[in-house]
């Protein structure tokens, strides 16, 4: 009798751990952004922010740049990342699209962009440390809406970051989304480094 019940207990925890991992698949969804989807009817509206000083930002009149600018007519990789400073994006993922830039610009791509929820001004003092700026375009995403529009945003709060983004790259032809690639965790780098969209494009 009691080797009964710790079986039918055993067998009740497979099962629930098992629903859990389904679950867990199945609820991340990981993004609404996949091939094929236009990527400025998908955020409709939304705008980004190019890298730059503050003193830049207010003769600008804090302009920002509608994402039609950005995709519309062009060859575009687009990666993001979830914030400025941090570990894997300074020491692997913005390193790996800057030393394939050539690759990039030989396969006829009008632009490498980096975007992640940080204001402008942040980005572009990144941008200038880790001396990526004159091969990467860098935008910010202020208010995390680019993101959320995508279903890429991700809470961060764990990591003292709050609300941020996955890391993701995807390629985009003309707004159209060619090939998109999500890591399982955003401390991951597996998919979304330069030596993967190269093969997709």
């Amino acid at each position: 009798m009691a080797m009964s019940i710790l079986k039918l207990r055993n067998l009740s925890g497979l099962r629930s751990a098992a629903n859990n991992a389904r679950i867990g698949v199945s609820s991340r969804g990981f993004s609404k952004l996949a091939e094929g989807t236009d990527i400025t009817s998908a955020a409709p509206g939304v705008s980004l922010q190019k890298a730059r000083s503050w003193d830049e930002g207010v003769s600008s009149k804090f302009s920002t740049t509608p994402l039609s600018d950005i995709f519309k007519g062009k060859k575009v990789v687009i990666f993001g990342l979830p914030g400025a400073y941090t570990g894997v994006c300074s020491q692997q993922h913005v390193p790996s699209y800057k030393s394939h830039i050539d690759k990039f610009k030989a396969k006829g791509i009008d632009s490498v962009i980096c975007v992640s929820v940080n204001d402008p001004y942040a980005i572009n003092g990144w941008a200038e440390k880790i001396g990526a700026k004159d091969a990467i375009e860098f935008y910010g995403d202020f208010d995390g809406k680019f993101h959320k529009s995508l279903g890429l945003d991700k809470d961060l709060s764990a990591a003292l970051l709050g609300p941020r983004s996955e890391r993701w790259s995807a390629y985009v032809e003309d707004g159209k989304v060619k090939a998109v690639n999500v890591e399982e965790a955003p401390s991951d780098f597996k998919v979304s480094g330069a030596e993967v969209i190269l093969g997709q494009i």
